[in-house]
C-alpha cells in the first residue's frame, strides 16, 4: 500500500506545473463556452470525452454552425496529427503496459507527453504506475478547469471577451520559451519558414499536415546526416 501512495505522490508532484496551466486553461474554456450560450455542461462532458484542448475550442464554433461532419473530422485530424508522432516517440515507454495502456494513449496529451517522456523516475517507484498516475491527472485537471468555467460562467453570468484568442496565446508562449531554450535557432527558423510556405501553397484547410511531414522529413535527415558523422 505504501508502495502505491509513493507512485500517487510522485505522479502528483511532477504534474504540479500541468495542475495550473489545466485549470486556468480549462476554466477559461468552460467560460468560453458558456459565452458562446453552451449550458455548464458541455465543456465538462466535451473535456472528458474529446479531451483535445485546441480541438475543443475549434468544436465550440462548430456546434453553432451547420453540421457538417466531414469538416469536423478533417479539422480534427489536422489538429490532432501532431498526437501521431507523440505515439510513435512513446512506443518505447509503454512496451507492455496491460490495460493501463489503454488510459496511456487516451490521455496522451500535450503537457503529458512532455511529463512521461523525459521525466526520470527514479528506483524504487513503478514507471507504469507513475506515468499512468500523471496521465489521469493531467486528465482530471484539464476536466476540473472546464467543469469550473462552465459553472461559475453560468452562476455570474460572465461574458468575456477575446477568450477565443487563449490557444493562441498560449501556443505563442509556449514557442517562445521552446526558441530561448535552443542554442541553435535553426529548428526554429526552418519550422517558420515551412509553415508560412505550406500556408501560401496549400492554403489554411491542409497546410498543418504538409508541415508537420516535411518537418518530420527535414529533422529525419538531419538526425541521418548526423548519425552518419559518428
Amino acid at each position: 500500500m505504501e508502495g502505491k501512495v509513493s507512485n500517487f505522490r510522485y505522479a502528483w508532484t511532477a504534474s504540479i506545473p500541468v495542475l495550473f496551466g489545466y485549470v486556468t486553461l480549462g476554466f477559461a474554456y468552460g467560460l468560453y463556452m458558456h459565452n458562446l450560450g453552451f449550458a455548464f455542461w458541455y465543456p465538462a462532458l466535451m473535456a472528458l470525452t474529446i479531451y483535445g484542448g485546441s480541438v475543443e475550442f475549434f468544436i465550440a464554433n462548430l456546434l453553432l454552425q451547420h453540421f457538417n461532419p466531414l469538416n469536423v473530422l478533417l479539422i480534427t485530424a489536422v489538429l490532432g496529427f501532431r498526437q501521431f508522432f507523440y505515439g510513435v516517440a512513446m512506443l518505447t515507454k509503454y512496451p507492455h503496459h496491460g490495460w493501463q495502456k489503454w488510459l496511456l494513449i487516451f490521455g496522451l496529451s500535450d503537457e503529458t507527453f512532455v511529463l512521461n517522456y523525459y521525466t526520470k523516475i527514479p528506483d524504487g517507484y513503478d514507471p507504469t504506475t507513475v506515468q499512468t498516475w500523471i496521465s489521469v491527472l493531467d486528465y482530471f485537471y484539464w476536466a476540473l478547469g472546464a467543469l469550473s468555467g462552465g459553472c461559475l460562467g453560468g452562476i455570474l453570468n460572465l461574458q468575456v471577451k477575446g477568450l477565443d484568442f487563449v490557444m493562441t496565446a498560449l501556443f505563442l508562449v509556449l514557442a517562445v520559451e521552446q526558441i530561448l531554450k535552443e542554442k541553435d535557432h535553426w529548428s526554429a527558423l526552418s519550422g517558420f519558414v515551412i509553415t508560412i510556405a505550406c500556408l501560401l501553397v496549400v492554403g489554411k484547410s491542409y497546410f498543418m499536415i504538409v508541415t508537420l511531414l516535411l518537418l518530420v522529413l527535414e529533422y529525419y535527415w538531419f538526425g541521418y546526416r548526423e548519425r552518419g558523422r559518428h
